[in-house]
C-alpha cells in the first residue's frame, strides 16, 4: 500500500490541482506542489516526526505541517474537502488531458459550459473551440490526442504506485503459515509503464485463511468478490487488486499463466497443441493421457516446451520465442550490471535533499560511480549560475575523500534551447566530467525543427548524454514529434547516448524506442534522474524498460567500467 509520504503528496498534489481550477494565484499552487514534492521524496516517515520535524521538511512551513497533522491524526484535511465541493468533477479529469491546462478548464467551462471529457471531445469534434479567443482547429486536434491518450491510460497508475500497492500487500501476508509462496504477476511482473489491475499469486494447500486475512487488509475499501481460489478487492484509493492460490506444485506454470502476455501465452500453448499436450495454469500436460510433464517451476515447463527460460519483462511476443527457439535471445542488461548513475540532482537546483544525502544514497546502493547533475543556469527557476557550480565542484572534491569506493563525478543537466544550443560556453562545458542535455521547453515544435535541435545538441562535442528524449509525462504531456530514426543515426555519428530515463512518469525512452535504437548501434544510457535518495530505487524501472528493449549489457553506458566511461567522454572530445 502507499506509504504515508506518497499518499500526503498525493493529497498535497491534488490541493494544487484543485487550487488552479478554483482561480487561486500561482505562488499559492506553486507552494503547494513544490510541498508535495518534498513530502514525497523525503526519506523519514511522517508519522516519526514531531512538529519541528515536519517543519524540517523542504518547502512545508508552519502551516503546512499543520495541516500534515490534522491529516495524521484525523485522516482527513477539512480544507481540501471544501474544495473538493467547489471544483465540478469533470474539471479534475479534463486536467488529466495533456494539453490542457487549468486556464483552458476554465475557459472552456465559463464559455461553453463544458465540464467532462465526453463534452470537450465533443465540442472539439464538432469545431466548437474556434470561436473562443486563442483556439482553433490546432488546439481542437491537441485536445483530441490528449483524449485518446488519456483513454489509453484511463484507469491506469504508475508502475511505483503499483508495485507499492502489491509489495504492501505481499508482505502483509507472507507471514501467514499457509503461505508457501507468494508474489505479483501480470502486468506488474512485465514491468509495462502503466498498470490496471495487480494480480498477486499465492502457492498454498489451504487458501481460505489466506483470502480472509486478504479481504480483512485496511486498506480494502470493498470486497469484490470472496472465494477460495479467487478474491477481488478494491482498495481505499480505487486499485483493484486480485489474490488468486494454486497448488505449490503446479506454481511454475501458473505463474507464466498468470504473467502473461496474453499473445506470448497463446503462442506457447500452440506449441504445446503441435506436440500433442495441453498447457494451462494447472500445467503441462499430455492430452490423450493427462500424464503431467512439467508444472512446479517456470524453468522446466519453458523447457519441456524446448525454451530457455524467458524472462517475465520479455514476455511480449515480440519475437522472444523464436529467437529463443534460434538461440539468438540476447542475455538483457541486469540491475547488478549496472555500475553508477550519470543523472541526479541535488538541493543546490530542484532537487530536495543535499548533496551529501544523495552521494551517501548512491554509496549504499554499491555504485562504483556517480553523476551530480543539477540543471544549468537556463532554467532561471532553478536559480542556478556558474558560481554555483564551481562551488558544488569544489565540495564534490572535499567528499570525495568520504567514498574510496565510488568516484564522484561532476556533471550538470543542459537544456536544449530551441537552435539546439546549450547553457554554457566550451570553456566552461569542458571543466565538467560528463553532461546530459535534455528538451525542457517548446516541446510543441514542427517535427523538423524538433529533430534538428536534438541532433544539433548531439553534434556539441561536449554533450554525452540526451536526457528523456521524448519528453513525455506518461498520461500528461505527449512524446515530442521527432523523426526516431534521424535520431539514432545522430547518436551513431556523434558518440552520443540516448537516456532510458527511469523516473516512473517518464519511462523515457520507451521499450519501443530503446529496441529500436540498440538495433541501429545506438548506446544508451539508464539513469534515474532522481530528485531525491529514495528515487535511486526508480533504477529497477529503468532496467526493466531496456531488458523490454531487448537491451544488453554492452549496449548500456553505465553498466562499463570508470575508465571506459572516461574513454567514451573523452573520444568525442576536442583535442
Amino acid at each position: 500500500m502507499p506509504s504515508t509520504n506518497e499518499t500526503v503528496e498525493a493529497l498535497f498534489a491534488e490541493w494544487a490541482e484543485l487550487l488552479q481550477l478554483a482561480g487561486a494565484d500561482a505562488f499559492r499552487v506553486r507552494a503547494y506542489e513544490k510541498a508535495a514534492r518534498s513530502i514525497g521524496g523525503f526519506s523519514k516517515d511522517l508519522r516519526d516526526l514531531d512538529d519541528k520535524g515536519l517543519r524540517a521538511i523542504p518547502s512545508v512551513g508552519a502551516s503546512m505541517a499543520a495541516r500534515i497533522r490534522e491529516y495524521l491524526e484525523t485522516g482527513t484535511l477539512h480544507e481540501l474537502e471544501d474544495l473538493r465541493e467547489q471544483v465540478p468533477a469533470g474539471l479534475r479529469e479534463m486536467m488529466r488531458i495533456p494539453s490542457l491546462g487549468p486556464k483552458k478548464a476554465i475557459l472552456l467551462h465559463e464559455t461553453l459550459g463544458i465540464s467532462t471529457v465526453d463534452e470537450l471531445a465533443g465540442a472539439a469534434r464538432d469545431g466548437k473551440l474556434r470561436g473562443i479567443k486563442g483556439l482553433g482547429q490546432k488546439t481542437e486536434e491537441n485536445l483530441l490526442r490528449g483524449i485518446q491518450n488519456l483513454r489509453e491510460h484511463g484507469g491506469r497508475i504508475l508502475i511505483d504506485a503499483a508495485m507499492d500497492a502489491a509489495v504492501g500487500v505481499i508482505e502483509a501476508l507472507r507471514g501467514l503459515a499457509e503461505v508457501d509462496q507468494i508474489t505479483y504477476a501480470g502486468s506488474l511482473r512485465r514491468m509495462r509503464d502503466t498498470i490496471g489491475d495487480i494480480d498477486i499469486l499465492v502457492a498454498s494447500a489451504n487458501a481460505a485463511p489466506i483470502m480472509d486475512s486478504f479481504a480483512g487488509l485496511s486498506s480494502v475499501k470493498e470486497v469484490l468478490a470472496h472465494g477460495e481460489t479467487k478474491t477481488s478487492v478494491l482498495t481505499d484509493t480505487g486499485l483493484q487488486i486480485d489474490l488468486r492460490t494454486v497448488p505449490a506444485d503446479a506454481w511454475g506454470a501458473a505463474l507464466i499463466y498468470f504473467t502473461g502476455s496474453k499473445s506470448h501465452n497463446i503462442k506457447i500453448r500452440e506449441i504445446a497443441v503441435r506436440r500433442g499436450w495441453k498447457l494451462s495454469e494447472w500445467g503441462l500436460f499430455k492430452a490423450d493421457t493427462g500424464k503431467k510433464i512439467a508444472a512446479e517451476t517456470e524453468e522446466e515447463v519453458y523447457e519441456a516446451l524446448g525454451l530457455p527460460w524467458i524472462p517475465p519483462t520479455m514476455r511480449e511476443d515480440t519475437g522472444e520465442i523464436e529467437a529463443a527457439f534460434a538461440g539468438t535471445l540476447p542475455t538483457v542488461v541486469e540491475r547488478r550490471d549496472i555500475r553508477g548513475d550519470l543523472h541526479s540532482h541535488t538541493n543546490l537546483t530542484d532537487g530536495l535533499a543535499p548533496l551529501e544525502e544523495m552521494l551517501a544514497a548512491a554509496a549504499a546502493a554499491g555504485y562504483s560511480y556517480y553523476v551530480v547533475t543539477d540543471h544549468a543556469e537556463g532554467l532561471p527557476m532553478t536559480g542556478m549560475d556558474r558560481g554555483k557550480a564551481l562551488a558544488q565542484r569544489k565540495r564534490i572534491a572535499t567528499l570525495q575523500k568520504k567514498y574510496p569506493k565510488m568516484t564522484i563525478l561532476h556533471g550538470s543537466e543542459l537544456n536544449i534551447a530551441k537552435d539546439g544550443s546549450v547553457d554554457y560556453d566550451p570553456a566552461f562545458l569542458a571543466g565538467f566530467d560528463l553532461l546530459v542535455a535534455s528538451v525542457h521547453s517548446m516541446f510543441r515544435l514542427p517535427r523538423d525543427e524538433q529533430t534538428a535541435r536534438i541532433i544539433r545538441a548531439m553534434e556539441n562535442p561536449f554533450i554525452n548524454v540526451i536526457g528523456h528524449p521524448t519528453g513525455r509525462l506518461i498520461g500528461r504531456r505527449e512524446p515530442i514529434d521527432v523523426d526516431f530514426e534521424s535520431i539514432c543515426n545522430a547518436a551513431v555519428r556523434t558518440g552520443t547516448a540516448l537516456e532510458v530515463n527511469s523516473f516512473p512518469d517518464r519511462m523515457d525512452l520507451r521499450d519501443e524506442h530503446v529496441r529500436w535504437a540498440i538495433e541501429r548501434g545506438v548506446t544508451i544510457a539508464i539513469d534515474t534522474d532522481s530528485h531525491a535518495p529514495k528515487h535511486l530505487e526508480h533504477l529497477r524501472f529503468g532496467v526493466a524498460t531496456a531488458q523490454r528493449g531487448w537491451a544488453r549489457k554492452t549496449d548500456v553506458l553505465n553498466a562499463r567500467t570508470l575508465k571506459q566511461l572516461r574513454t567514451f567522454v573523452e573520444k568525442k572530445r576536442p583535442g
